[in-house]
């Protein structure tokens, strides 16, 4: 038993530097062998300081990215063009976390393709999505997970999409306080295809306005 506690504890130091998903203690038992020697678990490290060096050093925290790999666990999903289910994250990480984040780091990683896919909607109509690899959802997500503070106030208040802590019913709610309060008009309009002709260019240089 004193064995077990001190290689987890070991394995939990490994990870807390090399930045990786440390796992949740329940489920040591099942992992503790293959994950001793890698620097990679699934437990979350709430401790971890803010770095003062840039957005990037931040991204790639301990910290940071144990929460994006937790998230994206958590949300399963399907696998992207390289097949590797969720499931599979975490001994991809195990054997390739450091190189990932090296490359992150020097400006060299280049997401994977998307992989397409349609989904019907109403009218007969096609729906087409596009499924990052599961790595790459990782890092969208530690990503977001550290813009998403410093962009987030700068939306309207009366905005309800794709937003954190905001859904449908929220609209729907201020929505009935637009007709309580005497409004009588509902303009509804939808973008089509708004996503696929976001000028990137443009995109980038409205976001580096903000520092």
């Amino acid at each position: 038993m004193n064995v077990t506690g001190n290689r987890d504890k070991e394995s939990r130091k490994h990870c807390k530097n090399s930045g990786w998903p440390q796992k949740d203690s329940a489920e040591h038992e099942e992992y503790a062998g293959a994950l001793t020697g890698s620097g990679i678990t699934e437990n979350n490290i709430t401790n971890a300081d803010r770095p003062e060096d840039g957005l990037l050093e931040e991204i790639l925290t301990p910290s940071n990215l144990n929460q994006a790999y937790k998230r994206v666990k958590k949300n399963k999903g399907a696998g992207g063009v390289d097949g590797m289910q969720v499931e599979y994250l975490l001994q991809y990480l195990k054997d390739n976390g450091d190189k990932i984040r090296q490359t992150i780091k020097d400006g060299k990683y280049r997401p994977q393709p998307v992989l397409r896919v349609e989904i019907p909607k109403e009218g007969g109509k096609k729906r087409k999505l596009g499924i990052p690899t599961a790595v790459d959802r990782v890092i969208q997500q530690a990503i977001a997970q550290v813009l998403t503070p410093i962009y987030e106030p700068q939306f309207l208040r009366h905005s309800y999409g794709f937003r954190p802590r905001r859904s449908t019913h929220d609209a729907i709610r201020a929505c009935q306080k637009n007709i309580r309060d005497g409004y009588k008009y509902v303009v509804d309009m939808d973008l089509e295809k708004f996503f696929d002709t976001v000028n990137q260019s443009k995109l980038i240089e409205i976001l580096s306005r903000k520092r």
